[in-house]
């Protein structure tokens, strides 16, 4: 499809109810409607069922369980070291770099405010301000957990209810503002790197966004609403361990402050990664 037909029918498209339809579908136990659809998923996008704990596609109850499938225990080494950070999911790196002015790049011609992208709040922006962010991108075929790149303490949780564009590399060249457009989980953590905003973004038929912490995430009468977490009963995360996922693919940004970290130089745009390698290291500890 030729990418302008492409990204007008997403404008066109009304994307909740599509969304709502492919919900349906991810969610039926319905035999003879999951298993032919599972496989047909599986073939096309070569998923690779090999290094899944359960490698029959078709005994998961429904897609969705299929497609947050869990990994055998030895399939995603989380790499060492105490300044090391792990890339947090399977997928391609769709930008990375420095946050300058306030603004986070998103593709040529194209970038957005970070104060938007963390649904308004001046003082969340303003611990990332002068910072570092990477956006991974996870395709149909990959694993689609999201882990933590370093052990942190999580702070807040903000729901932001957006758009649910595509979130594909063509998309992402012709939308503006896109990441700070979809509807977005936006968690922040405390590190040995200072804070850490980890943001689950939604796309189109993104059925859900899910945290390990409270379970499935939903709108709450389409305004931004953010939850707070104290030192009564902190919820602490290590390096490598789960935080959410998405039933259906999408994207997750992460954002440090000012000289907290660095990346691989070795990472660019469309750079292929895995969960648990290394991704890049603190600079500073605190």
């Amino acid at each position: 499809m030729h990418p302008k037909l492409f990204i007008a029918l997403q404008y066109l498209t009304p994307q909740r109810a599509l969304s709502r339809a492919a919900g349906w579908l991810a969610e039926t136990r319905i035999k003879w409607i999951k298993d032919p659809f599972t496989r047909w998923f599986v073939d096309k996008y070569e998923v690779n069922m090999d290094e899944a704990e359960q490698s029959d596609c078709t005994a998961f109850a429904t897609f969705n369980d299929f497609f947050t499938r869990a990994l055998k225990d030895d399939a995603r080494p989380i790499v060492d070291g105490n300044h090391t950070l792990a890339c947090p999911a399977d997928g391609a790196i769709s930008q990375l770099g420095e946050i300058h002015n306030g603004r986070v790049f998103q593709a040529k011609g194209h970038d957005y405010s970070l104060l938007e992208l963390v649904g308004g709040d001046p003082q969340v922006a303003a611990q990332f301000t002068g910072g570092h962010f990477a956006t991974v991108y996870l395709s149909p075929k990959d694993y689609h957990r999201v882990h933590m790149p370093i052990a942190g303490t999580l702070k807040s949780m903000t729901h932001v209810p957006g758009q649910l564009f595509s979130v594909n590399t063509v998309t992402a060249e012709n939308v503006p503002r896109l990441f700070a457009r979809n509807e977005r989980v936006v968690c922040i953590f405390e590190t040995a790197a200072g804070p850490m905003a980890m943001i689950l973004v939604g796309a189109m038929i993104v059925a859900s966004i899910e945290t390990v912490w409270a379970g499935l995430v939903t709108p709450h009468q389409r305004r931004v609403r953010t939850t707070e977490y104290g030192d009564a009963a902190p919820i602490h995360l290590e390096k490598g361990a789960e935080m959410g996922r998405f039933k259906l693919g999408s994207t997750v940004i992460m954002l440090f402050g000012a000289d907290k970290v660095r990346w691989l130089e070795s990472l660019g745009a469309e750079s292929a990664v895995t969960m648990g390698e290394h991704f890049g290291d603190t600079q500073l500890t605190v």
